[in-house]
């Protein structure tokens, strides 16, 4: 087993329940671990073996492009994509962090952390 991590996705999106949000959009930071079975992969060095991890950043670029009200929105269709389309995963999580949000005081980041295992999830 191990794990695979990508860390500080630096996005900019237009999520948010406030219209301006969804006009002027905010600097976002994702990160993800995904737990798999690398053991084939560290033997053959074959990408064919393992989870590639530019699948993984096309995943959350593409989720964070589609506009959502709720951080926990978008992180749950990420983790969703990421175990649908990599049957090697057992379990995924995402942190979704926006900067700097506009709740009217000096605040870093608001963020929100979800998993999901393969065994939660059911496939139709």
């Amino acid at each position: 087993m191990g794990k695979i991590y990508l860390k500080n996705i630096h996005l900019y999106a237009f999520h948010g329940c406030m219209d301006e949000e969804e006009k002027i959009g905010s600097d976002y930071i994702v990160n993800v671990v995904v737990k798999t079975n690398l053991d084939v992969s560290s033997k053959t060095d074959n990408l064919h073996d393992t989870v590639d991890y530019v699948a993984l950043h096309s995943i959350v670029k593409k989720e964070m492009k589609v506009r959502a009200k709720l951080l926990e929105h978008v992180a749950d269709r990420i983790l969703k994509i990421i175990l649908e389309e990599h049957p090697g995963v057992e379990k995924a999580k995402v942190k979704v962090a926006k900067r700097n949000p506009p709740i009217g005081g000096n605040v870093e980041e608001v963020a929100i952390k979800r998993e999901l295992s393969r065994s939660a999830l059911k496939f139709d």
